[in-house]
């Protein structure tokens, strides 16, 4: 196996900035979540806001001019059934609209009479086209009742609002049937239009401001988490290092006696047995929560050399052999090609180890373990598929939580811990891959760990492993 140390590694170097601390990966999750959460109740509440300042501002703006034109209409109402004959005209000079003066708005009047039949009356030199549809003169005279609606006029009008007044048909004034009011909404509408761009770009100004002030508002409160789980994981490794010692002694202890077992009674040989079991046990636990905690610990010091992925699997299906022979299994490899990664051999060949030792345990008896290495799509792919008793649905998704066991009492009895798989996880993400599981209840479970692939220019490989691999080429992927 060829080895070489890559003190350029970019994914090493690029990770290493952005993971400082302990529980780096952990803490930028949940520090993108607090972050997310304070800007999503920031955005609420400026749309809140905004909603109801537009609404209200337009509440102030719109119903005085709608008000002002039906007593606008009503007023010409009163004309023509006083038998006024201006009661109708076409288009008046700029005078007071609506309320006495000083308190309306002046702007050119706008009245149009229809018939019963919907068709215009009164000249309308000047007015625009628009206005003068008959569609709303249409609609008040189908329901009895008046009518408005909003149209576009053009020119110096622009959006403009209709109010459509049926004339009683006993009022004997010729053949008046609907006075239709108008008037040009278009200011109001511009001062909305500015109104709603300003509530646009200030909200985004303070959602901005929210997601900077979010970062260092989690910043802040995750200082004590941060802290708590530093101390934690020193506990952690500090514990399981402190534990491996007396237990190794223990369990030696157990085992010297034990080579006297002719001389105990049998019962004093079974405690021995179990006690040398359950320190096996425990050992292997510290073990684990050891490796965990450095895994977690992103600062701390890890080799990286350019290893063979291939060879990293035919190394640890030899060491795992003895154990798949007691329950006659067969290990079937295929890699005929060298896959060359960079990385921590020592992590790597762990986690294949995991894989294979779950795949054997798990597996029936006579069952058969494949272990396949490849390249897909630009990644270094190592594949363990075995024909055991599979994984259900509902607790496929939980495979990798700490000390999470499917079959508790088989776990344990195969001497499982539940860390296995969440060690195997933690090695492929420090190595910037991923470890995913497929199952089918019955029929096997297949567990596939993605690397990245060692890139290198040639003069980098010339002068980092000179006469070394001739296969390592440059895959772009």
């Amino acid at each position: 196996m060829q080895r070489s140390r890559f003190a350029w590694w970019p994914l090493h170097r690029g990770r290493s900035l952005l993971s400082r601390e302990s529980g780096a990966v952990l803490f930028r999750g949940l520090r993108i979540n607090l972050t997310l959460w304070y800007c999503g109740v920031m955005a609420a509440a400026l749309v809140l806001f905004s909603v109801a300042l537009y609404l209200s501002t337009q509440h102030f703006l719109i119903p005085p001019i709608e008000d002002d034109t039906a007593r606008h209409a009503h007023a010409h109402l009163t004309q023509l059934l006083a038998g006024s004959p201006t009661a109708c005209p076409s288009f008046r000079p700029p005078g007071q609209f609506g309320p006495p003066p000083g308190q309306g708005f002046v702007m050119s009047e706008m009245i149009a009479c229809f018939d019963q039949n919907g068709n215009l009356l009164s000249d309308t030199t000047g007015l625009p086209t628009a206005f003068l549809s008959n569609n709303l003169a249409k609609t008040a005279l189908q329901t009895g009742q008046p009518a408005d609606d909003v149209v576009n006029a053009g020119g110096t009008y622009g959006q403009t609002y209709r109010y459509a007044l049926v004339v009683p048909n006993s009022s004997g004034n010729g053949n008046v049937s609907v006075i239709v009011a108008g008037e040009s909404i278009q200011s109001q509408e511009n001062a909305l239009s500015v109104l709603l761009k300003l509530l646009l770009a200030f909200g985004g100004v303070a959602l901005l401001g929210a997601g900077l002030g979010g970062l260092f508002l989690s910043n802040r409160a995750l200082a004590p988490a941060r802290l708590a789980w530093t101390n934690q994981q020193r506990f952690i490794a500090d514990a399981a290092h402190e534990l491996r010692t007396p237990l190794t002694l223990l369990r030696a202890d157990a085992e010297v006696l034990l080579r006297s077992h002719g001389q105990l009674e049998e019962e004093d040989a079974m405690l021995l047995e179990d006690i040398v079991a359950e320190t096996n046990h425990m050992s292997k636990l510290a073990s684990n929560l050891l490796t965990l905690a450095r895994l977690d610990n992103s600062v701390s010091h890890r080799e990286h050399e350019v290893v063979n992925l291939a060879e990293i699997a035919r190394a640890g299906a030899r060491r795992i052999q003895a154990l798949a022979d007691q329950a006659e299994i067969t290990i079937q490899l295929t890699s005929n090609e060298a896959i060359l990664v960079i990385g921590d051999p020592v992590l790597l060949e762990q986690a294949v180890l995991a894989l294979l030792d779950n795949a054997i345990k798990y597996n029936r008896h006579g069952g058969q373990v494949t272990v396949r290495t490849a390249i897909q799509q630009g990644q270094a792919l190592l594949e363990v598929c075995d024909t055991g008793i599979g994984i259900a649905a509902e607790d496929l998704s939980h495979l990798g939580e700490r000390f999470y066991r499917v079959d508790k009492a088989r776990s344990r009895q195969a001497g499982g811990t539940g860390l296995g798989l969440s060690i195997a996880r933690g090695i492929a993400a420090a190595h910037g891959g991923s470890l995913t599981l497929t199952s089918i209840p019955d029929q096997g479970t297949t567990a596939t760990l993605l690397l990245p692939l060692a890139q290198a220019t040639r003069s980098e490989r010339e002068h980092d492993m000179p006469g070394s691999v001739p296969s390592l080429t440059d895959r772009r992927g």
